[in-house]
């Protein structure tokens, strides 16, 4: 009899244990957590295949417009400063590791808008079927960054409700060790209000 009330006890605190814990949000702080990591490495994918195609861009320019050399200078220089800074998991957990990952990026950008304003001045380079096809190739990056970034942000954003929610907040807190997560900023108000012309 006492060997029956105590498997009743067990089974009773073993179902209570188990609808607690579906509650606590640990698989769906589990599942985001790795969705944001996946957002990430979409991010990151995009922002090499654009590294990728700087040297060809560059050497193509550099055919037509060699003198302009601080220039091209200036956007090789970007991408090595950009590729150079780690993109590991912990990047996203540290918010000034952060914060330099995405101004190399920036300064990356703003470098090869640059270049790409050169072509204006040399007509050749503009009717130059490689150039064009680059570009093409860097304009369709470029938008496929923005849509990797857009993603990454909204996973960010869901995760970071999670993990400040009550009672997910106990379950990210206490039995995950789980923080927030950074995600992208607009260094500059201005910039988003008024996009920078580059006319090709």
């Amino acid at each position: 009899m006492i060997l029956s009330v105590t498997r009743s006890m067990g089974a009773i605190l073993m179902l209570t244990a188990v609808l607690t814990l579906s509650g606590c949000g640990y698989n769906d702080l589990q599942g985001l957590d790795e969705d944001t990591k996946a957002a990430w490495s979409e991010v990151i994918n995009q922002y090499q295949r654009r590294a990728d195609l700087i040297p060809n861009l560059v050497n193509t320019v550099k055919g037509y417009a060699a003198h302009e050399k601080d220039t091209l200078e200036s956007v090789v220089q970007a991408r090595a400063k950009a590729t150079s800074v780690q993109m590991t998991p912990e990047l996203l957990k540290d918010e000034a590791a952060f914060k330099k990952f995405q101004e190399a990026q920036q300064g990356l950008s703003s470098a090869l808008g640059r270049m790409l304003a050169l072509a204006e001045n040399y007509p050749n380079l503009k009717a130059d079927q490689g150039f064009r096809d680059l570009q093409s190739q860097l304009e369709g990056t470029e938008n496929r960054i923005t849509v990797a970034r857009k993603r990454y942000i909204d996973k960010v954003a869901e995760f970071n409700k999670m993990v400040r929610y009550f009672p997910t907040n106990l379950t990210a807190k206490f039995l995950l060790h789980m923080e927030e997560k950074a995600n992208f900023t607009v260094a500059d108000e201005a910039a988003v209000s008024k996009p920078p012309e580059v006319q090709f």
